[in-house]
């Protein structure tokens, strides 16, 4: 059984449990506060502080585990990304006082001060930009810290650039674009010792649930639609109804003129192509959910 860490609390966590349990990975704890659980009664979760699962993964004490991709990169420990399941998304960008005159890298002078929660990634952005900077580590409510005199800037995370705005700070730069993504240690080079990473029963499992997460969230804003058209104007249906490698289409008993089409469409625009089928003469439309879908 494969032991997979998984963030214990805030949005990542009830992310997590719905992405798992739509793969038929059933959360199953004793109780809110248990610390281990049974996904599907196939793997073991463990449930831990988000920032912590780098560690835990890279140490071996999980196989696996599901973080940001900002907290990996943080950690600069050995993880490789092995699924991106697109949610969390957020970046983490630099950003300086709206009055201070500031628009980009280009305005520093001298040696500022920066305010973040990551100093590794701050660090190293800095230095590749050819900046040189003092790195000021603060455990939380960054976005104060130019205001108070504590840093000139400061790197921080944020989605919409929303929380900034109200602080009275804007972006200058973006350090790095983060989601969620399932880890595992990265594979040793060919003439290191055989670690639990190249195990292949393990492996296998690992393998077996990025397609089960693949599946899933490659149904995700999608549908299957369903529809009688006219055989005439197939030509013009396949434009409508593309699907992934072509419409699939069956005849009809008795279907004479008409003719049946399958095909999976984008659910963000299922109304123009609903509307684009009766257009052409299509009958007996339905639309439905996708709960996997494997290419």
């Amino acid at each position: 059984m494969l032991r997979i860490a998984l963030p214990n609390k805030g949005r990542l966590n009830q992310d997590c449990r719905e992405l798992l349990n739509d793969a038929g990975l059933e959360v199953r704890a004793s109780s809110e506060r248990a610390l281990t659980a049974s996904l599907g009664g196939e793997f073991e979760a463990i449930f831990v502080r988000a920032q912590d699962i780098p560690e835990f993964v890279a140490d071996g004490a999980a196989d696996a585990g599901i973080t940001g991709w900002d907290l990996v990169a943080e950690s600069e420990r050995a993880l490789e990304s092995r699924l991106d399941l697109e949610f969390g998304r957020c970046r983490l960008v630099v950003a300086a006082r709206e009055e201070g005159g500031i628009r980009s890298l280009n305005d520093l002078q001298g040696s500022p001060r920066i305010a973040t929660v990551f100093p590794n990634l701050t660090r190293s952005f800095f230095a590749a930009a050819g900046k040189t900077v003092q790195v000021v580590p603060v455990s939380g409510a960054v976005e104060v810290a130019p205001h108070l005199g504590i840093a000139d800037l400061i790197v921080d995370l944020t989605s919409t650039g929303s929380t900034l705005k109200v602080n009275g700070l804007r972006e200058i730069a973006t350090v790095l674009q983060s989601s969620a993504r399932l880890i595992t240690a990265a594979k040793p080079a060919a003439d290191e010792p055989r670690g639990r990473s190249l195990d292949e029963p393990r492996e296998r499992s690992l393998n077996e649930l990025v397609q089960a997460l693949e599946s899933v969230i490659a149904a995700r804003g999608k549908r299957y639609v369903m529809a009688n058209v006219p055989r005439d104007r197939l030509d013009e249906v396949k434009k409508v109804l593309p699907g992934i490698s072509g419409p699939t289409v069956i005849d009809l008993l008795n279907g004479g003129t008409m003719v049946a089409v399958h095909a999976v469409a984008p659910a963000a625009s299922i109304y123009k192509t609903l509307t684009a089928l009766k257009q052409l003469g299509g009958e007996g439309i339905l639309v439905t959910r996708i709960e996997r879908l494997m290419a």
